[in-house]
């Protein structure tokens, strides 16, 4: 009856005893594992990745460069939109140039830049109207305002006034805020 008999471990490492048909097979002890190796676990191996402390300084140092490399990006953006109000201010100096060459005068302040794209109505009348002396549409300006057209000018009372008043939309103003004009006087 030996053949049918298996001898195993209990989970606490003494012997089990198994019965195999009718009758009942004790199995002898079997040698015990030392309690300590039981239920002990293989040594833990270093794992790859970043310690909180590691992710913490990493995330320092890109704040401080982002607040250093920041106010340098976004006044080149400003310098931009000026250089962009004074390119279009100097084609619109082109278009209304072409305009009075044309219809002898500049188109009023009714008529507006809009004389330069459509045929305008009112005074002075467009006599010999030859446009659109622009390609596209009047634009606004880079801070989404439209143009102040004047004419005759303050400044220039003999041809007109075109100016973008800036970021603020205000008259007057320094730097970004300052007043762009056809008349040089800029930031």
């Amino acid at each position: 009856m030996l053949a049918n008999t298996r001898r195993s471990r209990s989970k606490d490492g003494g012997p089990v005893e198994r019965r195999s048909g009718n009758a009942a097979v004790a199995s002898a002890p079997l040698t015990a594992r030392p309690p300590d190796r039981c239920f002990s676990r293989p040594p833990l191996l270093p794992t790859a990745g970043f310690t909180l402390i590691e992710l913490l300084v990493v995330i320092t140092v890109i704040a401080i460069l982002a607040g250093l490399v920041a106010p340098m990006v976004f006044g080149h953006v400003g310098d931009a939109k000026i250089s962009a109000t004074k390119a279009q201010i100097e084609l619109f100096a082109l278009a209304l140039d072409a305009y009075r060459l044309d219809n002898d005068y500049y188109p009023s302040t009714a008529q507006g830049l809009q004389a330069l794209r459509t045929r305008p109505e009112g005074e002075p009348e467009a006599r010999n109207w030859r446009g659109p002396y622009l390609r596209k549409e009047i634009p606004n300006d880079p801070w989404g305002r439209p143009y102040v057209y004047k004419s005759p000018g303050d400044s220039n009372p003999m041809t007109y006034d075109l100016a973008s008043y800036g970021r603020d939309g205000q008259p007057g103003g320094e730097n970004e805020d300052a007043d762009i004009t056809s008349w040089g006087h800029t930031p």
